[in-house]
C-alpha cells in the first residue's frame, strides 16, 4: 500500500505522531494508500514554515514581476502533469478521468490568469485637502492563508484560493479532505519542482477536528479560505471570528434548474441531466431541483428519465463511462438515507433510487429522479450531494421565483426559456450567486463565483477577487520641513530655545 507524508517547507515529512489513515478507492471499494493522521503539532510546523517564507527573501524579497513568473511556471507545470494529477484524483474520488483531465487543464489557466495580475497590484495617490501632504495607499499581502479543500474537486477548488493568494504575495497551509489528499500532495511537490520556494506551499493531511480546527484557530494564520459543507464552514467561521480573522466560505447549494414551457425541451433536458448526474451529483452547484412549468412537466420528466436510463456507470478511467462511483463511503450511505427519506415523505420514484452493483465493486448509486415533490419536503430543502433530482411544478414566473428562492441556499440557478426578456427578469429576481441561461455549470477564472445566504461568504474568481487576499495601508507624508503643531508656537517647559544662552 502506498504511503504519503505531509509536505512542509519544501519536503515530505512524516506526521509528528507517526499515525496514518487509510484512503479508499471508491471504484474498487478497497484501501489503496496511507495518508498522515496529523495533529496540531504538524499544523504548527507548517504555519511556522509558511510564516518564514512569507517574510523571507525568496518570496517577500522578489519583485511582483518575478512572482508573476512563478505563477506562470506553476500553471505550465500543472498543464504538463495534468494527466498524472487527473489519474490521482480519479483514484481518490471516483470521478471520471475525462472530467478530471478537463478540470486539471482548466486549473492551469487559474495560475496563468492570476499570474498576469501579480504585477498589476497597485495603490493610488489620493488628492486629500492637505496640500502639503503626499497621501497614498499600498496594497499588501495578508500573510499565511489557511486553505481547507473538499473531496469532490480538490485541485480545481484549491486553485481558486491558491492562485490569487500567491499572486498577492501570501503563503499557504493547505488541509485537503482526508478522503482525497494524495493529488494535493503530488501537486505541492510539482509546485516546488517548478520553482515555488520552500515554505510557500505546505500541505498537512488528517481529520477535520485534528487538523482543520487547529488551522482555523491558529493565531498566525491571517485568513481561512474554505470550501465544504455548511456545518464545517460554520465551525471555521466561528473559530476565525474569535480572533477576528477574515474568511472566504464556499458552502452548499440546492440549486434550481427552471424550465419554462417556451424552452427548447430537448436542450433543457440535456442541461438538467448534466447539471445533476455529471460528477454523480457531487458538485456544490448540482441542479438538484428541477422546477418545470406545469404544461411541460410530463414531457420534461420523460426526457430526463430517458437520459438517466442511458447513462453508463462503471470504471471512471474508461473513456466510455459517463458517471463514476460516489466518492466516499459516508457520502454513499447519506445519499441512500436521503432517498429513503424522500420515499417516506411521499415522493414518487420515477427512476433509480438503488445501489448499482452491476457497475462495479465500489460505491455506485443509480441516477435518481423523484416526482410528486413539494418544495417544503426535506428532499427539496437539504443538500444531498449525490445523483438525486426532485421535480417540482410551477405555474408562472412569479411562482417559479417564489419556489426557487424558498431555500436556505443561493449558490446557483439555471433558467431555460426562449424569451429573452423573461431570462433577464429571472436573472434579476433569483437569489443566487450565479445564474445560467440556457446553459449550466459554466465557470471561469475570469468570472466571480460564490453564493447568497447559506451558500457562503465572499467570491472566488475574477480580477477583483485578488483583493480578498490583500489589505490596504494608507501612508501620509508631510512635504514640509516642520510639523504644523495644533498648539501653535508653544515653548516646551524645560527646553532651551535655539540660540538662547542659558
Amino acid at each position: 500500500m502506498d504511503r504519503f507524508d505531509n509536505f512542509i517547507d519544501g519536503r515530505f515529512v512524516p506526521p509528528v505522531g507517526g499515525a496514518y489513515l487509510e484512503t479508499e478507492n471508491p471504484f474498487t471499494g478497497k484501501a489503496w494508500a496511507l495518508i498522515p493522521r496529523s495533529s496540531a503539532a504538524d499544523v504548527d510546523e507548517a504555519v511556522a514554515a509558511a510564516a518564514r517564507a512569507f517574510g523571507g527573501p525568496a518570496w517577500a524579497g522578489i519583485s511582483a514581476t518575478d512572482r508573476a513568473r512563478h505563477l506562470r511556471r506553476l500553471g505550465e507545470a500543472v498543464a504538463d502533469h495534468a494527466a498524472d494529477l487527473a489519474e490521482a484524483e480519479v483514484r481518490d474520488n471516483g470521478k471520471t478521468y475525462k472530467e478530471m483531465l478537463r478540470q486539471l487543464q482548466n486549473t492551469a489557466e487559474w495560475y496563468h490568469f492570476f499570474g498576469g495580475l501579480a504585477d498589476k497590484i497597485t495603490g493610488e495617490v489620493l488628492p486629500v485637502d492637505a496640500k502639503d501632504h503626499l497621501t497614498y495607499t499600498r496594497a499588501e499581502p495578508l500573510g499565511v492563508i489557511g486553505m481547507i479543500t473538499p473531496w469532490n474537486s480538490p485541485l480545481r477548488l484549491l486553485a481558486w484560493k491558491l492562485a490569487p493568494a500567491l499572486a498577492a504575495g501570501n503563503t499557504a497551509v493547505i488541509k485537503p479532505s482526508e478522503f482525497t489528499s494524495t493529488a494535493t500532495l503530488r501537486f505541492a511537490a510539482i509546485a516546488h519542482e517548478a520553482g515555488i520556494p520552500a515554505g510557500v506551499i505546505n500541505v498537512v493531511c488528517g481529520l477535520g477536528q485534528e487538523v482543520g480546527q487547529p488551522l482555523a484557530d491558529h493565531r498566525d494564520v491571517a485568513k481561512i479560505a474554505f470550501t465544504g459543507g455548511v456545518g464545517s464552514g460554520t465551525a471555521v467561521y466561528v473559530s476565525a471570528a474569535r480572533r477576528l480573522a477574515p474568511v472566504t466560505l464556499e458552502l452548499g447549494g440546492k440549486s434550481p434548474n427552471i424550465v419554462f414551457a417556451d424552452a427548447n425541451l430537448d436542450s433543457a433536458a440535456a442541461g438538467v441531466a448534466a447539471g445533476i448526474f455529471a460528477s454523480g451529483g457531487q458538485s456544490c452547484v448540482a441542479g438538484s431541483r428541477l422546477l418545470v412549468q406545469r404544461e411541460v412537466h410530463d414531457a420534461m420528466v420523460e426526457r430526463v428519465v430517458a437520459i438517466a436510463r442511458g447513462l453508463r456507470m462503471g470504471d471512471p478511467m474508461h473513456p466510455d463511462t459517463h458517471v463514476g462511483p460516489v466518492a466516499t463511503r459516508p457520502q454513499y450511505e447519506r445519499i441512500l438515507a436521503c432517498i429513503a427519506m424522500a420515499l417516506d415523505e411521499g415522493a414518487h420514484l420515477a427512476h433509480g433510487g438503488k445501489p448499482l452493483d452491476a457497475a462495479g465493486p465500489g460505491l455506485f448509486i443509480e441516477p435518481t429522479v423523484f416526482t410528486n415533490v413539494s418544495n417544503g419536503m426535506r428532499i427539496a430543502q437539504e443538500e444531498v450531494f449525490g445523483p438525486v433530482l426532485c421535480v417540482i411544478p410551477f405555474s408562472d414566473e412569479e411562482d417559479a421565483l417564489r419556489l426557487a428562492n424558498d431555500s436556505a441556499f443561493g449558490l446557483g440557478a439555471g433558467v431555460w426559456t426562449g424569451n429573452i426578456g423573461r431570462a433577464h427578469r429571472m436573472a434579476a429576481g433569483l437569489q443566487a450567486g450565479s445564474v445560467w441561461v440556457n446553459t449550466y455549470r459554466m465557470t471561469s477564472q475570469i468570472v466571480p463565483f460564490g453564493g447568497y445566504k447559506a451558500s457562503g461568504i465572499g467570491r472566488e474568481g475574477g480580477a477583483d477577487m485578488i483583493k480578498a487576499y490583500l489589505q490596504t495601508k494608507s501612508v501620509w507624508v508631510n512635504l514640509n520641513d516642520q510639523f504644523a503643531s495644533p498648539f501653535g508656537p508653544v515653548q516646551a517647559a524645560g527646553v532651551q530655545a535655539a540660540g538662547r544662552a542659558q
